[in-house]
């Protein structure tokens, strides 16, 4: 008597859509269990792939399958799909794929293209296998221009929206709907917030790196558009998306080959969450903090204006040089000094000479209070609109709340009156998602009212502004000569030197926390970004750290060192 050969049958359609209607693979199924009749198979296990490309392998139940067939023993004998280009539709892992799986007896077999085992028909399924490959690849290009097309005509093309965006019916054109965005009233303040703190701080310090903002958000329970707490990652993709000044880009990357060429990128016009100038502001702050950009001993050196000042001419970095045995210490231009002449004529200024002439004009220049009233008036009348932009936020979101409290209202109504069956799983789910929108509504309308209640509170008065100014203008300076690299910092963040002038370019939000907290009844917090390596306390790659750690401690305790370090 012959042993029926065990069969797995393997399903696949390409997208999430026709998964969702059934489309093919209840034909798939019903034509592999017919098969397996026809020729007494038994059918022993059915993998089935919802809206999974064929063109790689990352696909779980393509993976399980293979798990299975290359056990000891194996779990089947043979491998049916309706298709080749069911399992693969790239040649070059379709013939792997088939030979692990030959290598332990299984054998793949197409229900509608049916072959042998000699190398003529081995030929023919890789030369099917490389059409499929083709098709594949031209399908997908005619897709991606129709998506290009309708991207350039500002309509959205199906993927998931930013948060703070929603997903709205824009026009119909035949049975297709157009989609475009429109900014979501429950998240937007959320990006908005995400965007204050990277550029002003939270109140209590100056602007706040990516961790630190992660770390605010997740302490407030400030979650993320599906309930959960916000990573790195994550936030950083928020705070450097173009899509919240108003300008999506789709089709800009690709997962194989990283950013596409700017002429292959589209860019949809949506409603702007952010002004640009706070989006560019925020750039050149994470730019700032990059410790590729600017390294931990650039930020906590001695030097005062290392990693701030640069040259003019070519934008180098201007880095400290010295002469005659360390007696004469430069600012020199770094393009000049790895390039030569070539690179830039570059400029060389005594360190002492440009570190007064700096903090001398903003100690006399900046640090007056009719200056500093005329500087901050811009930031202050910015403020008082987003303030008004937060109320009118409020407005909404209270009425948002209302609207879904009266749809509950009218459901639970409808329920008491045996309209409707609360068993009813539709009439559930609505309820959930009513419930949901209104707590959501409430919650972001209640920390939008206490951050605006926090902020309402911080008036900056003419005499706060004499007063800070009189007291940054006497702690600038370190007694005996020199000045406070931090307080300087705060005040000017970049300084370009040029022939003939020194232009100090600094931020006015800095300034205005940074006037904030020295006026409030903490100490002065100045917005300095600091970078200090953090040693190991035990044993590392330094095994001299620990023997050095202990005699230091030694000597603190029993006074100094008889001997040498070693």
């Amino acid at each position: 008597m012959t042993v029926p050969l065990r069969a797995a049958l393997y399903l696949r359609v390409s997208t999430a859509r026709q998964a969702e209607h059934d489309i093919s693979i209840p034909d798939q199924r019903r034509q592999g269990e017919a098969y397996c009749a026809a020729r007494g198979h038994q059918l022993v296990e059915t993998y089935v792939e919802p809206g999974s490309t064929a063109t790689n392998d990352r696909r779980p139940e393509f993976q399980r399958m293979i798990e299975a067939g290359s056990a000891k023993p194996a779990a089947f004998d043979i491998v049916l799909v309706h298709s080749f280009s069911r399992f693969f539709r790239d040649h070059f892992e379709l013939e792997f794929y088939v030979r692990k799986l030959a290598k332990n007896g299984i054998k793949l077999i197409s229900i509608t293209q049916e072959i042998g085992d000699d190398p003529m028909h081995v030929m023919m399924r890789q030369m099917m296998a490389l059409f499929d490959e083709y098709q594949s690849k031209e399908n997908g290009k005619h897709t991606l221009r129709a998506m290009k097309e309708n991207a350039r005509q500002g309509f959205w093309n199906g993927s998931r929206p930013p948060i703070g965006y929603r997903i709205v019916a824009a026009e119909q054109r035949g049975a297709k709907i157009k989609k475009k965005l429109e900014i979501d009233p429950l998240h937007a303040e959320t990006v908005r917030l995400i965007y204050r703190l990277a550029l002003e701080g939270d109140g209590t310090s100056g602007p706040m790196g990516v961790k630190a903002i992660v770390s605010h958000l997740n302490a407030r329970r400030i979650f993320t558009r599906d309930g959960g707490r916000w990573g790195i990652g994550q936030l950083h993709r928020v705070l450097t998306r173009t899509t919240y000044v108003g300008h999506h880009e789709f089709n800009k990357s690709s997962p194989k080959n990283g950013r596409k060429p700017a002429g292959e990128v589209v860019t949809i016009e949506v409603p702007p969450l952010i002004d640009q100038a706070t989006f560019d502001a925020v750039q050149a702050h994470l730019r700032a903090r990059n410790p590729k950009v600017t390294p931990a001993r650039v930020v906590s050196g001695p030097t005062l204006l290392t990693g701030i000042c640069f040259c003019a001419a070519c934008g180098g970095a201007m880095t400290l040089r010295t002469g005659k045995g360390g007696r004469y210490r430069y600012y020199t231009c770094s393009t000049k000094a790895r390039q030569g002449e070539t690179g830039c004529k570059g400029r060389s200024v005594p360190m002492e000479k440009l570190d007064d002439l700096v903090a001398g004009h903003v100690e006399g220049r900046l640090l007056q209070p009719e200056r500093l009233e005329e500087v901050l008036a811009t930031v202050l009348d910015r403020r008082q609109e987003r303030a008004e932009r937060r109320r009118e936020h409020i407005a909404e979101l209270n009425r948002r709340a209302a609207e879904a409290d009266l749809r509950l209202k009218r459901l639970y109504d409808a329920i008491e009156s045996g309209v409707a069956d609360l068993n009813d799983p539709a009439l559930k789910d609505r309820i959930a998602g009513l419930k949901s929108i209104r707590d959501q509504a409430q919650a972001e309308a209640e920390r939008t009212a206490a951050a605006l209640e926090s902020n309402s509170h911080q008036t900056i008065t003419s005499a706060m502004v004499r007063k800070f100014a009189a007291t940054a203008r006497e702690r600038i300076r370190i007694a005996g000569g020199g000045y406070r690299r931090d307080h300087l910092r705060a005040l000017a963040q970049r300084v370009e030197v040029a022939d003939g002038e020194v232009r100090i370019i600094g931020s006015k939000s800095n300034l205005l926390h940074t006037l904030a907290a020295a006026s409030s009844a903490r100490p002065a917090t100045f917005a300095v970004r600091s970078s200090v390596p953090n040693w190991r306390p035990v044993g590392d790659s330094n095994p001299c750290y620990r023997r050095e750690r202990a005699v230091s401690w030694a000597s603190r305790r029993t006074g100094p060192s008889q001997g040498p370090v070693v």
